[in-house]
C-alpha cells in the first residue's frame, strides 16, 4: 500500500486487538491486489438500544488506480454486529468481492467463445461414405458421412461451407463432427 491504513474509532476507545485484526485483513487485501493506494477503516458504535447491545458499524474506503471502492456494513437489526470482529469480517469480506470484481473487468476476464475450424467441401464420394474439406489454409480433412451433423450426407454439395472440430485420425486429420454453414454462421471466417 503506498499511503498508510488510517484506522479511526468513533463513540468508543481505541482498541489494540481490533487494530490488528483490521491490520491483518487489509494484509490479506494488500497481498490480493498490490497496487491499492490507501485504505481508510471507520468503525463507529451505535449505542441507541437499550435492551441489547450495541451494534457496530464499519466502513471501508479504498482507493486503487483507477477507482475507489467503498465497504459500508450497516448494522440495521443485524444482532451479529453486536460482535465486532464479526462486523469486521463481513466488512472485508464485502471490500473482497468488490476488489475481485474490479480486477475481473480491469483484465477484461469475459467468455469467449473459440470459433471451430472452417472449410468447404471440396470433393464428395457417395459411394464410399466420406467427404473432404478444404480449410483456409489449403489443408484437406477427410470426414466420414457419420460425422455429418443436423444435415443429410447426401444432400451435400461441393462448395458448401461447414464447420468441424478436428482431431488426428489413422489417415491423418479428419473431422469428428461437421456442421453445414446455415443462415447463423459468423459471415467473413472462410478465405479462399
Amino acid at each position: 500500500m503506498k499511503i498508510p491504513l488510517e484506522i479511526v474509532f468513533r463513540d468508543f476507545e481505541r482498541s489494540e486487538a481490533v487494530e490488528t485484526r483490521i491490520r491483518e485483513k487489509v494484509d490479506k487485501l494488500d497481498r490480493f491486489y498490490s497496487d491499492i493506494i490507501s485504505c481508510r477503516v471507520s468503525i463507529d458504535w451505535h449505542h441507541k438500544r437499550h435492551n441489547k447491545g450495541n451494534l457496530y458499524h464499519i466502513r471501508i474506503d479504498l482507493r486503487i488506480p483507477g477507482a475507489e471502492l467503498v465497504a459500508n456494513r450497516e448494522p440495521h437489526d443485524q444482532h451479529a454486529y453486536e460482535d465486532i470482529y464479526v462486523a469486521i469480517r463481513d466488512a472485508f469480506d464485502a471490500m473482497q468481492r468488490q476488489l475481485e470484481a474490479h480486477v475481473r473487468r480491469r483484465r477484461k476476464k469475459v467468455k469467449t467463445h473459440q470459433i471451430p475450424p472452417h472449410g468447404r467441401i471440396a470433393e464428395l464420394s457417395p459411394a464410399g461414405n466420406f467427404g473432404r474439406i478444404e480449410t483456409a489454409d489449403g489443408r484437406l480433412v477427410y470426414f466420414h458421412r457419420n460425422s455429418v451433423v443436423d444435415a443429410d450426407f447426401n444432400r451435400l454439395h461441393v462448395g458448401d461451407e461447414v464447420h468441424f472440430a478436428e482431431e488426428s485420425g489413422e489417415m491423418g486429420p479428419q473431422a469428428s463432427t461437421v456442421h453445414v454453414e446455415g443462415k447463423h454462421h459468423v459471415a467473413g471466417q472462410v478465405k479462399f
